[in-house]
């Protein structure tokens, strides 16, 4: 495994891009928006509904280019909501040329828990699982995507199964993904950050801090997330952050 150098001179690339960013309204997404946005970049905030009220009184008026950023609503579990997000940017900003993929969730009881039955002994089916999507990417992305990993998409044992089984599933999604990526001319690539302080990951967060062990930052993974969906030279890879 090579260490990789992120290339600071390609954020003059972002100026005019249109970059729609899923799970947008907080952590990482929106660390991503921010510094897309800073850099001059149209930036679309992809988050669930109930984020709108939030997005749009108070992160987009806090952004250095407030004119170059919207919200649309998007559960990237719901095909109907996702394509009409994609078609409200196009509309917008007249194309699309990145797509970030952030947009993910951690479950909040284990899946694996054989002793949760019902009152005749029975295995009670696990919804959590099924709440822990992956983004199937759109040929009407054009250019590049940007799929988040982690590095649970390589290691097991931190106890939360759904999680760890759906991030291994985008790095599955990254390589499966790339005749159809190369014919439709789209770039897909992925970073798997260490663990990272947000609202998902809250109670691991706090043991993970009090423990004293190093940790990553939104805006660092931001960092990274952006210079790899605009390095043109990147095609097919995972990039550990």
């Amino acid at each position: 495994m090579s260490q990789v150098s992120l290339n600071h001179t390609l954020f003059t690339e972002t100026k005019d891009r249109t970059i729609l960013i899923t799970g947008a309204a907080h952590g990482i997404g929106l660390a991503t928006t921010k510094l897309l946005n800073e850099k001059g970049a149209n930036v679309v905030l992809a988050d669930l509904s109930q984020f709108r009220i939030e997005a749009e009184e108070t992160i987009i008026t806090q952004l250095a280019h407030p004119d170059r950023a919207a919200f649309f609503p998007a559960n990237i579990v719901n095909w109907t909501e996702l394509t009409e997000c994609f078609e409200a940017t196009i509309a917008r900003f007249g194309g699309l040329d990145i797509i970030v993929a952030y947009a993910g969730i951690m479950e909040s009881r284990p899946v694996l828990d054989l002793e949760d039955v019902d009152e005749d002994g029975k295995l009670l089916e696990s919804y959590e699982a099924g709440r822990t999507p992956t983004f199937t990417p759109s040929p009407q992305s054009q250019k590049s995507i940007l799929l988040v990993a982690s590095t649970s998409s390589y290691f097991g044992g931190t106890g939360v199964t759904a999680y760890i089984a759906s991030k291994h599933g985008v790095l599955g999604l990254l390589r499966a993904c790339q005749p159809t990526a190369q014919k439709y001319g789209v770039r897909v690539n992925a970073i798997a950050p260490f663990l990272t302080p947000t609202h998902i990951t809250a109670g691991f967060a706090q043991r993970w801090e009090e423990a004293g062990l190093e940790k990553n930052t939104p805006d660092r993974v931001a960092e990274a997330i952006a210079l790899v969906a605009l390095n043109w030279r990147r095609d097919g890879d995972c990039i550990m952050v």
